[in-house]
């Protein structure tokens, strides 16, 4: 647990960061590419190619193809359309998705979720309910794409954590988690990135510097190692701590004319729902527990 609350005290400042210094002043797609490359450079000198088969290794590339090269696209990307506690509350379905891909798993599917859909909408209606635009929806779904891709990595490195070696330390395969990552970036830059974008400003680049180096090499090695000794409860409870972080970090410091009161009511009704679902997922677990008895 300890690694996770470091980590959210990490990442809580990062939201922040981009939204403030990066968002529409530099490619993301290049922004995006400078973190990668700066978090595979930290853990490439740790690297055993010889510890892993083949086929982990390349299952550690796809896993960091998606939670870290296609999540942070999409991430970026709503910062050109939302503002930062806009996304950081829109985080908040990501213990929804692990859910929904652990029913997936064994082919189940409750029609109730789309209830708690259905709340979370109505609660980010809230929010903008004097400027919706469809600019606004579109950083809504994009939101939830990063959601996603962040959820099925949690969920697919848990799965292949237990089949590593005991004795073999994470950080000598974990480069394989950023090449992966790099691989799908690299190409994405190169369609869609613009050289027209670069940073302008040594705090530019210092804060690429500290987001690569810091919250994407330091921030997703130990996030991940973290998720591999808590259970699923504990984990979706330290999903959902980096939104009151993050949340209190840009209010503080970049943030302090939001509307205070649509905000909140927005995000209490946001919450709701996600509380709509955990009492579901209580207590239809507690019903397939009692037919098994």
């Amino acid at each position: 647990m300890s690694y996770l609350i470091g980590v959210t005290a990490l990442w809580a400042f990062s939201f922040s960061l981009i939204g403030a210094y990066l968002a529409g002043q530099v490619d993301s797609y290049f922004a995006v590419l400078v973190r990668i490359v700066l978090a595979s450079m930290l853990f490439l000198p740790f690297l055993r190619p010889s510890a892993l088969s083949n086929g982990m290794k390349l299952a550690m590339m796809c896993i960091g193809a998606i939670q870290l090269g296609l999540m942070y696209i999409f991430f970026y990307q709503s910062f050109l359309l939302l503002s930062v506690p806009e996304v950081l509350l829109f985080t908040i379905f990501t213990p929804l998705y692990v859910t929904l891909l652990d029913d997936a798993m064994v082919k189940r599917f409750s029609p109730f979720y789309l209830l708690t859909a259905a709340l979370a909408v109505l609660g980010a209606a809230v929010i903008r309910y004097q400027g919706i635009s469809s600019d606004f929806w579109l950083g809504f779904l994009v939101v939830q794409g990063a959601n996603l891709c962040f959820a099925i990595g949690q969920v697919a490195y848990r799965h292949l954590a237990n089949g590593l070696p005991r004795d073999l330390p994470q950080r000598s395969v974990f480069g394989w988690f950023y090449l992966g990552a790099l691989a799908l970036v690299v190409i994405a830059f190169a369609i869609f990135g613009s050289t027209e974008k670069l940073p302008t400003s040594g705090v530019q680049w210092g804060v690429l510097g500290w987001l690569g180096l810091v919250a994407s090499g330091l921030g997703y090695f130990l996030w991940n190692k973290g998720a591999t000794q808590v259970d699923a409860g504990a984990l979706a409870i330290m999903n959902n701590a980096l939104i009151p972080a993050g949340l209190l970090v840009n209010l503080l410091i970049w943030n302090r004319d939001a509307d205070l009161v649509r905000l909140a009511l927005g995000g209490a009704i946001i919450v709701a729902s996600l509380l709509v679902n955990e009492w579901w997922a209580r207590r239809r677990e507690q019903r397939r527990s009692a037919a098994v008895a």
